[in-house]
């Protein structure tokens, strides 16, 4: 009975799963080859790292934490429970455009906030070591380099070597965008809340919630403006839609 519903998926959705499984299950059975092969060349990078390259910003939404089940998981879950309905509303083509729209959109928008944050986060963290505060060892950074003492640049180097994000919750989060737009009062559930909450109201929750953690630069390791990244270029791409009259079309 699996086996035929398993079948009868979109091809899209389904596919999506497969690549992502396999590739995490190859993480954890190719431990050397997950961190110096894919890690190192198909992550994303920060766009100033020695190591970045712009197929990351596609290769880096197909990778997942190898110590953390329920980061792919929750994720292939997510696709599984909303990606199904849409692809079947919309149809393979269309679904797969804008899956790979709110991935790609996640990481320039995971860029941006690297490219304006980083040097911030540098000082901060080496100011917090030295028991200094930021504006004393920002003042000592810019001297330093200003006089041409490469302490501090090599630093900032390796820093920039080491920001890196995977994962396809950016395109999950556009998925969950895409449901509640199309679906807005189709009631959903938290997981042990027992009270149903319209899917408009849920998905805006969640988009507030990223949004204060990543404004507060919470340290949870989690990308939260990739996830609004993605939110973001998927409600641009189905407004697009909606005002050619082509939302609802199947294609």
């Amino acid at each position: 009975m699996f086996r035929n519903r398993f079948s009868e998926w979109p091809p899209v959705t389904k596919n999506l799963i497969i690549i992502n499984v396999l590739i995490w299950l190859v993480e954890i059975i190719l431990p050397g080859f997950a961190e110096n092969g894919l890690m190192r060349y198909c992550a994303l990078h920060f766009v100033a790292s020695d190591y970045f390259n712009p197929a990351q910003l596609f290769t880096y939404m197909f990778l997942h934490d190898d110590h953390s089940f329920l980061h792919v998981f929750f994720n292939m879950f997510s696709l599984y429970m909303f990606g199904l309905i849409l692809e079947r509303v919309w149809g393979s083509k269309r679904f797969l455009v804008y899956y790979l729209v709110c991935g790609v959109g996640a990481a320039v928008i995971q860029e941006l906030v690297w490219w304006f944050t980083w040097e911030h986060d540098y000082i901060a963290g080496i100011a917090k070591l030295n028991g200094m505060t930021y504006e004393t060892m920002n003042s000592i950074v810019q001297q330093s380099i200003a006089s041409g003492s490469t302490q501090f640049l090599d630093g900032m180097a390796m820093m920039k070597n080491q920001i890196l994000t995977i994962g396809a919750s950016g395109a999950i989060f556009g998925i969950l965008l895409a449901f509640a737009f199309v679906f807005p009062n189709m009631p959903l559930y938290l997981f042990f809340i027992p009270i149903p909450i319209k899917a408009k109201y849920m998905v805006a929750g969640y988009a507030v919630i990223e949004f204060f953690l990543g404004v507060g630069h919470s340290m949870d390791s989690v990308a939260h403006f990739a996830h609004l990244g993605g939110m973001i270029f998927g409600l641009i791409l189905l407004l697009i839609w909606k005002r050619n009259g082509t939302l609802g079309k199947y294609y």
